[in-house]
């Protein structure tokens, strides 16, 4: 549903906004929603729960309302915590039971750097996604880096996080139709993409 709403345009020139909600089978009163900003007092703690959330998201309600009031002062209870989480949309981060199993569909690939000797622009391009806190919420960051001179290339921001198109088949068709070698790092190997992931901590 949400991905539906994301395609309405509400300045396109030639279908009302009305209109496009019926071809995308959405309702109305959803688009036209618009989020209500935070209070001061919730903005202050949401700015917080964002720093301790991209140092530690394993945090569960509990430790974060000890946290607030050991060391921000924050007198705060369980239940607003679990309010402001659900606002910003952070979920603790933490391994769960495998109870699904892979889309065998999309085709994993190995990883090449490994020997390789990269030396020249051009020669290999890194892509990543990343959080980025925002007054409301958060937004998702992507960009394309060249891993030898570390230029950014280019990139985006979303308000979804769309990493799964990396195994698309309408990405790597489009690579391998250009004569591109396509490379993924390993489960929980961030070594192996670690230029990009610098970045994101520069910034």
């Amino acid at each position: 549903m949400r991905e539906r709403r994301e395609l309405l345009e509400r300045e396109h020139p030639q279908i009302s906004q009305r209109r496009q909600a019926e071809l995308l089978a959405v309702a109305r009163s959803s688009v036209a929603y618009q989020p209500v900003l935070a209070r001061d007092a919730d903005r202050q703690v949401i700015r917080i729960m964002d720093e301790l959330y991209l140092k530690a998201p394993s945090l569960g309600s509990r430790p974060l309302v000890t946290l607030l009031e050991r060391d921000h002062g924050i007198l705060i209870n369980r239940k607003r915590v679990q309010r402001l989480r659900r606002a910003m949309g952070l979920e603790a981060i933490w391994c769960r039971p495998r109870t699904t199993v892979p889309d065998r569909s999309q085709r994993k690939y190995p990883y090449l750097l490994r020997d390789l000797k990269i030396d020249r622009a051009n020669q290999v391009w890194c892509t990543d996604f990343t959080y980025v806190p925002m007054p409301v919420g958060h937004a998702y960051l992507c960009a394309v880096m060249d891993w030898h001179t570390r230029k950014v290339l280019g990139w985006t921001v979303s308000n979804t996080d769309q990493g799964s198109q990396f195994t698309s088949e309408e990405w790597t068709a489009r690579l391998t139709g250009l004569g591109i070698a396509i490379s993924m790092d390993g489960k929980g190997r961030w070594m192996d993409n670690v230029f990009i992931e610098r970045l994101w901590r520069k910034r």
